[in-house]
């Protein structure tokens, strides 16, 4: 048995070999870019307007109108000093230009222009490279596109962008009690949901999983779903059967299909029975059949694995410490995951803490965490993972 930090650090220490594949900009989100990006020009590229208004040559109370520039146009005008022309946010300024006053502080009578207040130098003027210089570096490696970044790469010109490939996933999901949902069941069977919070969870974060499998509580056919998912993947999921009881067959399993395990069994509440392996550049977690720990471990382990393999620089559940928002004691004998709400920048812990029971997380946002027999008084900070 493992704690928590041996079984994080060995998660996130494995080699792992990235492959890179070039995406469309439009189907990049959620992808980490496999080279750092480099500004192809100046941005802005020209100056330019930053609202509606008039060009001024000069500063002075009063201009001659001489001309408009819109959004777009490619002309050249040359202003003289006491000119201005009428001009629109974005459009290019005359490079005579000395601000830009908006067209709330004017007056025109005919083509003279009057101003309210004089201009300051360079007012409402976006300088060319104002934001970035060519050649200015824009992204590390690593960064993980989303829809800001994507715009700024689009504001870039760029059509496609090189980035690491997102890892393949296979799912198994063992137990002979489970019906899947819709169909009819019986005294003693139970509707199998944990294929549904996990591919959710993958999905949340940008993951996709290429196919699922139920499987009954049987060594061979658990052991022959295993080495068939395995030709098709690059991390396989299985929930249940990792426990110790005479129907938990996919540990021996996984080990019949050449799995080297790093680890197995953590020290923590929920999810103690997680299982953790390697087949060459293949990656196998074993997940708990219980709703609460299998989607714990997935947020706490597989994630940052996911992670790993997509070139992510940054691994894992944003964490942060909020203020409790009541007394807490914890009885469990193991450090804690506790399902949890933060609201208004406190955090709940909330009723239902069982392995078994979910409806506590679909109404929480958080995983607290709590060491073993930990006491919190309202207004103690604790850390918790962000779920959603």
């Amino acid at each position: 048995m493992v704690t928590i930090e041996e079984a994080l650090n060995i998660v996130q220490q494995q080699e792992v070999a990235l492959q890179t594949v070039h995406k469309p900009l439009m189907d990049a989100m959620g992808y980490a870019l496999a080279d750092e990006v480099k500004a192809p020009f100046d941005m802005p590229a020209f100056d330019n307007s930053a609202m509606d208004g008039y060009a001024l040559c000069g500063i002075f109370q009063e201009y001659n109108i001489v001309g408009e520039v819109a959004a777009g146009d490619t002309i050249s005008i040359a202003l003289k000093a006491g000119e201005a022309v009428r001009i629109f946010t974005g459009a290019r300024v005359p490079e005579s230009a000395s601000a830009v006053m908006m067209q709330e502080k004017i007056k025109v009578e005919g083509n003279i222009l009057l101003l309210e207040e004089l201009p300051k130098m360079g007012q409402n003027i976006r300088k060319k490279g104002g934001e970035l210089k060519e050649g200015q570096r824009v992204f590390e490696a690593g960064h993980v596109l989303n829809p800001r970044s994507m715009g700024l790469l689009g504001s870039l010109g760029l059509e496609q962008v090189l980035v690491f490939a997102k890892p393949t996933i296979n799912l198994i999901t063992t137990g002979n009690e489970l019906v899947q949902p819709g169909q009819p069941k019986s005294e003693g069977q139970i509707y199998e949901s944990n294929s549904f919070a996990l591919t959710g969870a993958m999905r949340q974060f940008g993951f996709e999983c290429q196919q699922t499998k139920q499987v009954a509580d049987d060594f061979e056919a658990t052991k022959r779903s295993i080495g068939e998912a395995l030709q098709t993947c690059d991390v396989l999921l299985l929930s249940g059967g990792i426990s110790v009881g005479d129907y938990d067959f996919v540990k021996q399993a996984l080990e019949e299909n050449g799995v080297e395990e790093l680890f197995y069994k953590v020290f923590q509440k929920p999810g103690k029975p997680l299982f953790f392996g390697r087949k060459a550049s293949q990656f196998m977690f074993a997940l708990p059949g219980n709703p609460a720990s299998s989607l714990t471990c997935f947020y706490v382990y597989v994630l940052p694995m996911l992670q790993k393999l997509s070139g992510y620089s940054k691994l894992g559940l944003p964490s942060y410490h909020f203020p409790m928002k009541h007394a807490y004691e914890s009885r469990f004998d193991r450090p804690s995951f506790l399902k949890a709400g933060i609201v208004d920048g406190l955090v709940e812990i909330l009723d239902g803490q069982g392995s078994s029971m979910i409806q506590s997380m679909a109404l929480g946002n958080a995983l607290a965490f709590v060491e073993a027999g930990g006491k919190r008084t309202a207004g103690d900070l604790v850390e918790c993972k962000l779920i959603s």
